[in-house]
């Protein structure tokens, strides 16, 4: 029976493979079609993608990812860290590594919360589960994003940007809360041995601190150049999808909001929908994170870990984020 079972897993993971492998293939064909038969729309979204990483990503997320890199092989944070310990596993369910996760992945926005998850997990200093819990509630969109981007550009300060902050992060600790009692149960069970600020090596002198400064610099433009390919092919399929908009006008912009999300939100705020639509469209979608941060985020995942939890996490904050701000608005 347990190799019937064996045999049947086994054939189902080739099948799945290989409609994940077709299903590279025709988004990649589909792709390359319009770019041959409509250059100048692929153009224009070639370069609002580009203008976006070069203007947003790059001068926000780079130095956080710099300086992050920099903190975690020195050990420099774990001297910070240890005060915070009781507060972190009580609170959060996490270690003071996680707790840092947390706090960092909720101020500086997509996806440094899992890329640090990604480099914590690969030195050791977070057990694979604490890490898969991690990804359910450490990847968020930024405070400076929700207030500026979303409230103020998008919806026009139609809904108090406070709102909006509430609805998303009380999803995400509902969440948290979900995947630590029911889904991630004795979190700290196979936690591997805690890395102290001692037991490191530290940098003795100029050479190595410089040689450590440089490998997080280069590791930090590898990093925000994968970032800048994915927003640059789904900038692309964003406007493969407008311009031969296949649904009807809502759907199009439910489409268009979850799949990349900056250009997205702005469609949706110059769409003609209502503006109850909008508003919860907008904040479901900045919620999800869409397809181009999935995307970004599976880049930097470690690659023992699964995005499943990470997807299923998403899909919930979506729905809850929308459903909170309703009742907060109606």
């Amino acid at each position: 029976m347990e190799h019937i079972i064996t045999d049947i897993h086994f054939r189902c993971s080739g099948i799945q493979k290989k409609l994940k492998n077709l299903l590279y293939i025709l988004g990649i064909l589909g792709l390359l079609l319009f770019l041959l038969m409509h250059p100048a729309e692929s153009l224009t979204c070639a370069r609002a993608g580009m203008t976006l990483w070069l203007n947003t990503l790059i001068p926000t997320l780079l130095p956080f990812i710099i300086l992050t890199g920099v903190l975690t092989h020195t050990d420099g944070i774990q001297k910070l860290l240890p005060p915070l310990e009781a507060f972190f596993r009580r609170i959060l369910g996490v270690s003071s590594w996680g707790g840092y996760i947390f706090v960092l992945g909720m101020l500086c926005g997509y996806p440094l919360g899992v890329k640090l998850v990604s480099d914590l997990y690969a030195s050791r200093r977070i057990s694979k589960k604490e890490a898969l819990y991690l990804t359910t509630f450490c990847n968020n969109p930024s405070p400076a994003f929700i207030i500026t981007y979303l409230s103020k550009f998008c919806l026009k300060d139609a809904v108090p940007a406070l709102l909006i902050f509430l609805s998303i992060f009380s999803a995400d600790l509902v969440c948290m809360l979900f995947f630590r009692f029911v889904v991630y149960r004795n979190i700290f069970s196979d936690c591997p041995v805690p890395v102290t600020a001692g037991s490191a090596k530290e940098p003795s002198d100029i050479t190595s601190i410089q040689n450590l400064l440089d490998a997080s610099i280069m590791n930090g433009f590898e990093t925000i150049t994968r970032l800048g390919g994915y927003i640059l092919l789904f900038s692309i399929l964003a406007g493969c999808i407008r311009y031969y908009h296949p649904f009807p006008a809502f759907w199009q912009y439910l489409l268009l909001g979850f799949t990349e999300i900056t250009t997205g939100l702005s469609l949706i705020a110059d769409s003609g929908l209502p503006g109850i639509i909008r508003i919860i469209t907008s904040v479901a979608a900045t919620a999800s994170g869409g397809l181009c941060i999935l995307a970004q985020t599976r880049s930097v995942l470690h690659r023992d870990l699964s995005l499943v939890p990470y997807i299923i996490s998403k899909c919930i904050n979506a729905v809850l984020a929308a459903g909170i701000l309703y009742y907060f608005i109606m």
